[in-house]
């Protein structure tokens, strides 16, 4: 009896292997930025995602302190590095935003202040796979991160200075429109 139900858990997951073989192999999955991604990508790659940050960002604190110099380079850096995908004040997707199969949220509108600060940097600095959201950390400095980091987690209640140079930024959708 025993023999008879490893051999038919072996036989269901060779089965299963060469289906799934046949799918990728055949083209059956959509492979173009312009495709919904399947339910069990979408799966595998939020399961993940969730995973690491619940090992790796625990013990992930901010050093800096909170300043209105932190913050402001977090606006200059956040415009150069993360606006042409994220947005600016204004809430507009620039034209390749409006294009990705997984839409980058609009941290003006669907913002990350709730997040723990430590998952926002582990996002920076390390990019989500499956998702345009590229790695920083070989091209920032840890510092630059956590000044990115302040900024988008306070980005809802700046000081007034600060607000004021954000809502300067050039919109994303008008940078990219030429």
């Amino acid at each position: 009896m025993i023999r008879g139900f490893v051999i038919g858990a072996i036989a269901t997951v060779a089965v299963a292997a060469v289906a799934a073989f046949a799918t990728v192999s055949l083209g059956l999955l959509p492979a173009g930025a312009d495709h919904k991604p399947p339910a069990i990508e979408r799966w595998a790659a939020k399961t993940s995602l969730h995973a690491a940050m619940r090992r790796d960002t625990p013990n992930l604190h901010d050093p800096l302190p909170l300043t209105d110099a932190n913050l402001s380079a977090g606006v200059k850096l956040y415009a150069a590095d993360c606006l042409f995908c994220h947005g600016a004040a204004d809430k507009q997707a620039s034209t390749a935003a409006k294009g990705f199969y997984i839409s980058a949220p609009q941290l003006a509108d669907d913002g990350v202040e709730d997040d723990p600060e430590g998952v926002t940097y582990w996002k920076i600095a390390h990019g989500i796979r499956f998702t345009a959201m590229p790695a920083f950390g070989k091209n920032l400095t840890d510092e630059q991160m956590w000044q990115i980091t302040q900024f988008v987690a306070h980005m809802d209640k700046l000081p007034p200075a600060v607000d004021a140079e954000w809502k300067k930024v050039p919109s994303a959708a008008e940078q990219h429109t030429t």
